[in-house]
């Protein structure tokens, strides 16, 4: 069993955590370790780190593990597409011989062309299984929710009630995808309740920063809901380049500026709501979660 239950600490307290990814570039790589570090300066009670489908950075993925394991705790993010159940055994099996025994287990976007997982797990419930099964407690297990609706459900009703399925198979925590309807939220979060689902709600937000960083993770796979004062957000600043297509700096400069701004709002609202924890998509960029949580107030 982990010796830091995070799920037993969102129910004494907030928790603050932070998402990273594995650099794709050598500068990215040598930059990384300043980033975790004042990341670290936050205090978070954990970091996690992406993880491709089929386990395409697997070894990237590793070395962002122990990177961030110098520092805090450290939870890996885990998708079973293309995975054998042997080769996920295996794979856990080495996370936590390296100490890593907190994981996000998530079926994963399919890649291009891909219409199942083309493995033993179809979806990322059996994950959960498998683990609880094959590891007992030794794993702490966060799983994804997406309050609106997976983009794969019928409904979201019929989202809620996969989302308990994950929880009577032994998930720990829940982390959401990017919720930037906060009103929308409380009516999911009641829907939770009602569907019996106890276990604590790690909120997800990514800062707004950028134009296209808001539709690429809001529309592309994800169908995040934009309320309507990021939408104003998006509006007045939509026209980022000159008739020619060159960038105008000061138009992104000042949706950066009121993209914060609203990071900010949106991170007091959900304090006001007495949510379980909050868990900022850092993207690798320390410098806009430091803004973010400097306008909030929230660990300065």
């Amino acid at each position: 069993m982990p010796d830091i239950r995070f799920s037993d600490t969102m129910r004494e307290r907030m928790t603050l955590s932070f998402e990273v990814f594995p650099p794709k570039t050598e500068k990215g790589r040598e930059k990384l370790p300043r980033v975790l570090d004042e990341l670290n300066d936050f205090h978070p009670d954990y970091i996690s780190c992406t993880y491709g489908a089929g386990g395409s950075n697997v070894r990237e993925n590793r070395s962002v593990m122990h990177l961030i394991r110098e520092r805090t705790q450290a939870c890996t993010h885990f998708t079973c597409i293309g995975l054998t159940r042997e080769g996920v055994r295996e794979q856990l099996q080495y996370y936590l011989e390296t100490g890593v025994d907190h994981i996000l287990a998530l079926r994963g976007d399919f890649p291009f062309g891909w219409t199942g997982t083309r493995g033993d797990f179809a979806h990322a419930s059996d994950l959960v299984g498998y683990i609880r099964s094959e590891f007992g407690d030794r794993f702490e297990i966060a799983v994804a929710a997406a309050p609106g609706g997976h983009v794969d459900c019928i409904s979201e009703d019929d989202d809620i009630s996969w989302l308990r399925h994950k929880q009577d198979l032994g998930a720990d925590y829940i982390i959401t995808q990017l919720c930037y309807d906060l009103e929308h939220f409380k009516v999911w979060r009641d829907k939770l309740d009602k569907a019996g689902i106890t276990i604590p709600i790690d909120v997800g937000i990514m800062p707004v920063t950028t134009k296209n960083g808001v539709m690429t993770q809001c529309f592309s796979r994800n169908a995040c809901a934009v309320p309507r004062d990021l939408a104003l957000v998006l509006t007045h600043h939509w026209f980022d380049q000159d008739p020619e297509g060159n960038e105008l700096p000061e138009v992104k400069a000042a949706f950066r500026e009121e993209g914060l701004s609203y990071s900010a709002d949106l991170l007091n609202r959900y304090l006001t709501l007495g949510i379980n924890g909050i868990h900022l998509y850092a993207l690798n960029r320390a410098d806009d979660v430091r803004e973010v949580l400097k306008r909030s107030g929230f660990r300065v």
